[in-house]
């Protein structure tokens, strides 16, 4: 605290030389202690509406802005978390990332983005990520059992998002692949249809893989043996030309189409009406999978599941933070139900 008028002239004139203004100073001139100012400027900390003003209105005067990096050094935390996804992706991350970087944004963390040609290359990025000393990484992307190992031996948390290892203690969050297949090939089936086509993903790609397979494995376990399966890559494009092979494969177009994500079935019901002269549903149903904006425009008005990006997004912030304050933390995984959105592109029961 500023004892006298000689000694708060001294503090105005050292600011007016451009000697950069510290916290210890909008301490003094506030009347506060420093830690109170840091408290300030810290999102979420427990500080009274009348203190924060207070040291807000010094701050502002004296020109006081915090030093993150001095922070970070003091603190041993860099408030940077890296979040890794694949370029061949889903029209949905954009949303993912932006709920991400909000809900880290209000912690007081700010994310780093790396994105992976395709998800078998993590290491090209893996060796910028150590560089900037991240307190943690959210993977959109699948990572090998060495790769893993080494986020054990920098003990750097990590969370999986939409990834599911099965034969990994892994910290991760991820919709019900197998579920939202059930759920779509039961509707399906029930309606009434008997042939079926399915366009999965990358080769690479754990979550088109699982919707793959899992769509695949109900409607063997329903009695239904009438399935071509061709490979795509979650594009727009990839979704005519699923449609195509399917035809060239099986030598007609099936009953109904199963998509693994929401672009691809996008790009096969334009390919069926403008391709093939096809009306969807009446003479093929298509579904797909994510819930991505253009899936309820009216042309497209897909029949699909729909990812609960929000509650994904927090439970990853929330396990994440959990364990960049307490490492010892167990591994844990989360499930999350999809939600079914029932659209015109599929005749469903």
């Amino acid at each position: 605290m500023v004892k006298n008028k000689s000694a708060q002239g001294q503090l105005d004139n050292s600011f007016q030389s451009g000697r950069v203004v510290t916290s210890y100073d909008v301490a003094r001139k506030a009347g506060v202690s420093q830690s109170a100012v840091s408290r300030c400027f810290k999102p979420g900390a427990s500080v009274s509406k009348k203190m924060r003003e207070k040291v807000m209105k010094v701050a502002t005067e004296l020109g006081y802005e915090p030093n993150a990096i001095a922070r970070s050094l003091i603190t041993k935390r860099s408030n940077l978390v890296a979040v890794i996804i694949s370029n061949l992706t889903n029209l949905y991350y954009p949303e993912v990332l932006a709920q991400l970087s909000q809900r880290l944004s209000d912690r007081g963390i700010r994310v780093l983005l790396f994105a992976l040609d395709t998800e078998s290359h993590a290491d090209q990025v893996l060796a910028q990520i150590w560089q900037y000393q991240v307190d943690g990484v959210i993977a959109a992307a699948k990572l090998t059992n060495d790769q893993l190992a080494e986020f054990e031996k920098r003990q750097k948390p990590l969370v999986f998002y939409n990834r599911f290892y099965s034969n990994q203690a892994v910290n991760a969050v991820c919709c019900d692949q197998a579920e939202g297949a059930y759920h779509l090939v039961k509707g399906l089936v029930a309606a009434g249809h008997q042939s079926f086509g399915i366009i999965g993903g990358p080769d690479d790609s754990v979550v088109g893989r699982e919707r793959t397979d899992a769509s695949a494995a109900c409607l063997s376990t329903m009695g239904t043996s009438d399935v071509t399966i061709v490979d795509g890559s979650f594009s727009y494009e990839c979704g005519g030309a699923g449609v195509e092979m399917i035809r060239e494969k099986r030598g007609s177009l099936p009953d109904a189409i199963i998509c693994v994500n929401d672009m691809t079935a996008i790009g096969a019901i334009d390919a069926l009406r403008y391709g093939h002269g096809k009306n969807v549903p009446e003479d093929v149903s298509v579904v797909g999978f994510d819930g991505v904006g253009p899936a309820t425009w009216a042309s497209f008005d897909l029949t699909t599941m729909r990812q609960p990006v929000g509650r994904m997004t927090e439970g990853a912030v929330e396990m994440l933070m959990e364990r960049m304050e307490n490492p010892d933390l167990p591994p844990e995984k989360r499930l999350f139900a999809g939600v079914f959105v029932d659209g015109t592109s599929a005749v469903f029961a």
